[in-house]
């Protein structure tokens, strides 16, 4: 958990030969916006505070509005194919204007319309994070998939976890708040290993920056970084490989001259972190976090993008709006790569 050495912020630069950050033409929103996901290189869908659900079929050139629900403010999405999908909701009590209460919705029509999730367990009071676990198994005889569906939530406090282990027909939600409080990512190496960000606190001067490990497929979780500075949480992780994997780390330390922000890094499945440095700018905040390999990746911040291209030793200054909170980027079937990032804008990697 030690500090590695310092990385210092460089010039703007381009992603890299052939790859460039492009914004898209979407609908102005007036903040930020959470998440957006593809199914691949030209389906995908992204969603805002606003109660928005925006499609897209030609890799993000036009974009329709699929579905709109006012006063629910949908922070999350993950589809398993071009017609299932679900939608987290942030719920109510924390941002204003929000009044819906449900934390989960699934689709079974491509996005055009949404239902409650039932779920058994305690009350989740809402969900900043979906990821989708895909398991080969044999089916009579026949190699098929089971996909396996983990939500975590919320900013703001409670931390609580659903899980769905029959393509999201039947959820199990559970509470997380006697290890952390609150509850930003999750990102499920299979159906037993993980890690989720979290924070330690729901008071924000009083929170540590929080990362959990679990090896039983989200009973129990062991904390495996905690940071030593208050006023911090973690936000979004990002793991190019089963190894090596980045979490950015929020600061709101309101004094000014706190101006180190910093990445978390482990090199060993999730198990130990390091922390390494991005920039010293009081007014970068960090969101979302997108790596191609091990070496190569983004981290979005409140006023712009950063890039690296040596594991997070150096990095440089690069446009990927402001407030860009999630960044994707996956290879589709012939092994080509592609990226989507959202913050206020939308932008592709091409």
């Amino acid at each position: 958990m030690g500090l590695a050495a310092s990385a210092m912020a460089q010039p703007a630069a381009p992603p890299g030969p052939g790859l460039q950050w492009q914004k898209l033409n979407t609908v102005a929103y007036p903040g930020k916006q959470d998440d957006i996901f593809f199914i691949d290189s030209r389906q995908g869908w992204y969603v805002n505070g606003g109660g928005h659900i925006y499609k897209t079929s030609d890799g993000g050139q036009h974009w329709e509005l699929a579905f709109q629900q006012p006063g629910t403010f949908f922070r999350c999405i993950a589809f398993i194919d071009s017609l299932t999908g679900f939608v987290g909701n942030v719920g109510t009590d924390y941002f204003p204007n929000v009044k819906d209460t449900i934390p989960l919705y699934k689709t079974t029509d491509g996005g055009r319309s949404w239902q409650p999730v039932v779920y058994k367990g305690p009350y989740v009071k809402g969900l900043c994070a979906i990821d989708i676990v895909k398991e080969q198994y044999i089916n009579h005889g026949q190699l098929d998939y089971k996909y396996h569906i983990y939500a975590v939530g919320r900013v703001g406090s409670p931390a609580n976890m659903m899980v769905s282990h029959d393509g999201g027909n039947s959820f199990q939600s559970w509470s997380l708040q006697a290890d952390c409080k609150m509850l930003f990512d999750i990102k499920m190496f299979n159906t037993r290993e993980g890690v989720v960000c979290a924070a330690s606190s729901e008071n924000v001067a009083e929170s540590n920056a929080l990362i959990l490990y679990t090896a039983d497929g989200g009973n129990t979780w062991q904390k495996r970084y905690q940071s030593s500075r208050p006023f911090e949480t973690t936000w979004k992780a990002s793991f190019p490989s089963r190894q090596v994997g980045y979490v950015t780390i929020q600061s709101y330390n309101p004094d000014p001259q706190v101006k180190q922000q910093r990445v978390a890094k482990t090199t060993d499945g999730g198990r130990t972190w390091t922390e390494i440095n991005l920039v010293e700018d009081a007014a970068a905040r960090q969101f979302g976090i997108g790596f191609i390999n091990e070496q190569h990746g983004f981290v979005g911040t409140m006023n712009s993008g950063y890039e690296t291209r040596d594991g997070g030793r150096t990095w440089q200054r690069i446009n990927l709006g402001r407030a860009c909170n999630k960044i994707r980027i996956q290879t589709d079937a012939n092994g080509q790569l592609y990226g989507y990032a959202i913050g206020v804008d939308v932008f592709k990697l091409q």
